[in-house]
Order: C-alpha cells, then structure tokens, then sequence
C-alpha cells in the first residue's frame, strides 16, 4: 500500500534532527548533526551527508542546501485562520490488560471560514471486547462492532478526510496519539505530519476562570448542549462549536494567524486587543 502524502516517518532520530535544526534558527550543518545527532565526531561531510539525506527522504519539511540542512517554512503557520482548513476529530477507544489500546470510533467535522463544511463518522472493529462501562458510558456494543469495519479498511479513507487540514481536538495529545498508534500499524514507522491545536490550551487561557474546561463544562459556558455525548461524532461536532467560539474569542484579542494562536495559549495572562492598546 503506497504511504499517503500527509504521513511522515515517526523516527525518534527524525525528531531529534528536526528540534535540533529549529532549536538552531532553522538551519545546522551536517557537522553539527552528525555530533549531535549520530554522535559520529570524525565522520567526513559526504558521510554525514549521505546519513542525512538517507534519513529525512520523504520527509517536506526539510531541505538540503549544500551542506546544510534546512527546515522549510510552513505556510499554513502564518495564514489567516480564517482561510485554514482545519478537521476537528474525537475517537473513542478500549484497551485490555497487556493489549494496545484500539479505537472503536472516530468522528470528525471539517471547519472553514467559521463554518462546519463535511463531517466523517465510522464505527471500527478492534478485535477487541467492549468493557461493559465502555458499553454503559457510549452506548457501542460488541453486537454494533462485529460487522464494523478495521482500522485498516478505513485508513486511507480517513487520511483523505484529513488531507493536509490542521487537526483539533480536545485534549489532541490524547485523540492524536491513538490515531497515530493505528495508522502506524497499517503503515509501520509513520504519523500524521498535520499541525495541530489543542481546544483545552486554548480555552484555558480564553477562559481562564472556569473550574473545568472538559466539552460539558465548556458546551455550558457558550451556551449549547451536547448531543449524543461520549460519541466520537458528538464529541466530535461539540468541540467544532467550542473550537468557532475560541476564533471568535481570538479575533478580540488581535490573535489572527497559527503562528500568534500557539503563543497566546502559552502566555500567562491574556487580555483583548483593545485593552492592550488603551494601556499602551
């Protein structure tokens, strides 16, 4: 099965070479690689050179230039957000005792220029019985899985839902994770390369005084009720209205592109756009 566009090699060194490259401005030489890197303090520049080029083929994000290496712009960092095409996605999963945890869900909602444009919902086999407070929590049986299909059958079918969209979840460690962990066993060594946002960062710092920022607690303070809770397409569709409300929140406070949207979830303190020009 050829890899999708959108997946990249999930090696730890690939990873290490990148924060190296960006921790360093963008731009290392093989020298400064191969010694941080591949610990190889003696090796000659076309060896190096080689290693690295072997290692990030296939990979956008980097570029070779004589005998540096550079990481590429990322356009969509710097577009308005309200032109980014983002997918917001929630999984529901079970694990057993010694087993890899596998989804049993996914249910996702393109958004675009403040609207929910499509929407992907399937459930999925795992091969695994659904725990009863699994079962009581969302309503998936094991009798509603038996004919489901595999992860397998519907990874590309995803992977083109996602296309090169910037992903959202709540909690989007948690959601993008065991996406990955599935897509790595359909194509061994790869994960999504989107970008992505994490709704809780962001309403944390827009919403600072809540005691909670979990969907309920958030769904209450815009005002909305969630429908089919503890479901991926719910949950799913749920944090789509959360995430519109946290654009229209940063547009107050002059956050505009991915780029300013990723500081201003880690300052300590926000304030609207119009309170920082009246103090200055």
């Amino acid at each position: 099965m050829p890899r999708p566009r959108n997946l990249i090699s999930d090696s730890p060194l690939i990873q290490d070479t990148f924060d190296l490259v960006k921790e360093l401005g963008g731009r290392a030489t093989f020298t400064q690689i191969a010694d941080s890197i591949f610990r190889l303090n003696n090796a000659t520049e076309e060896l190096t050179g080689a290693l690295i080029a072997d290692l990030i083929q296939n990979d956008p994000r980097f570029s070779i230039e004589g005998n540096q290496l550079t990481i590429k712009a990322n356009e969509i960092e710097e577009q308005p957000l309200n032109d980014i095409d983002f997918v917001v996605v929630d999984v529901e999963a079970v694990s057993g005792r010694s087993i890899p945890t596998r989804l049993i869900e996914i249910g996702a909602c393109r958004v675009h220029r403040g609207e929910i444009k499509d929407e992907f919902e399937v459930l999925l086999n795992p091969d695994l019985p659904v725990p009863r407070f699994i079962s009581a929590l969302t309503g998936i049986t094991d009798e509603m899985l038996s004919e489901a299909p595999r992860f397998v059958d519907v990874a590309e079918r995803w992977l083109e839902f996602a296309g090169d969209s910037v992903l959202v979840a709540h909690n989007s460690n948690f959601d993008l994770t065991l996406l990955n962990q599935e897509i790595g066993r359909v194509f061994p060594g790869c994960r999504m390369r989107n970008a992505d946002v994490c709704t809780v960062k962001l309403a944390r710092r827009i919403a600072p005084n809540l005691d909670n920022h979990h969907l309920d607690a958030l769904a209450e303070h815009f005002g909305f009720e969630i429908t089919q809770r503890h479901r991926a397409a719910g949950d799913a569709l749920a944090t789509a209205h959360i995430f519109l409300r946290l654009l229209d929140e940063l547009e107050i406070y002059g956050v505009r592109t991915l780029a300013e949207a990723r500081q201003f979830h880690l300052h300590k303190k926000a304030q609207p756009a119009l309170e920082l020009a009246f103090d200055a």
